[in-house]
């Protein structure tokens, strides 16, 4: 027998004479306290691990959601960027085409001319009113 073996063996006769003095009731009274303590060790530690895993779980997680955030910041810098130089790229046309329509209209060019792409700020079809057909009524 290994002396881990007999230790083990030797400590649960050790109970045995330990208790062999105390009344029946009390020694099982010992033994079920010292049973529902282990009981108790085993669950603390199974929730332990438990609560282990959870948190693995959850910082990766965290970092799947930090990382997209990263990207979708990344992304809007982007598009803003881009949305600024459309801005300025309407703008300058928004002048050259004020400026093209000042030079038609102080040279006379467009006096008596019909073509709509001369007058470009101008809408060629003038707006109608619709006339109602009386199948909707209100």
């Amino acid at each position: 027998m290994s002396p881990l073996r007999q230790s083990a063996s030797s400590s649960a006769s050790d109970d045995d004479q330990r208790y062999a003095g105390m009344d029946e009731k009390k020694r099982k009274r010992m033994i079920s306290n010292r049973e529902s303590a282990r009981r108790s060790r085993m669950k603390k530690q199974k929730l332990l691990q438990d609560l282990t895993g959870e948190v693995s779980k959850l910082q990766s997680a965290n970092k799947n959601i930090v990382s997209k955030i990263d990207e979708t910041t990344e992304r809007y810098a982007i598009c803003a960027a881009q949305n600024n130089v459309l801005r300025a790229q309407a703008m300058e046309l928004t002048d050259r085409l004020r400026y093209l329509n000042d030079v038609i209209d102080s040279t006379g060019l467009a006096a008596g001319v019909a073509d709509p792409l001369l007058k470009p700020l101008q809408n060629p079809c003038p707006m109608q009113p619709i006339a109602s057909s009386g199948l909707f009524k209100f």
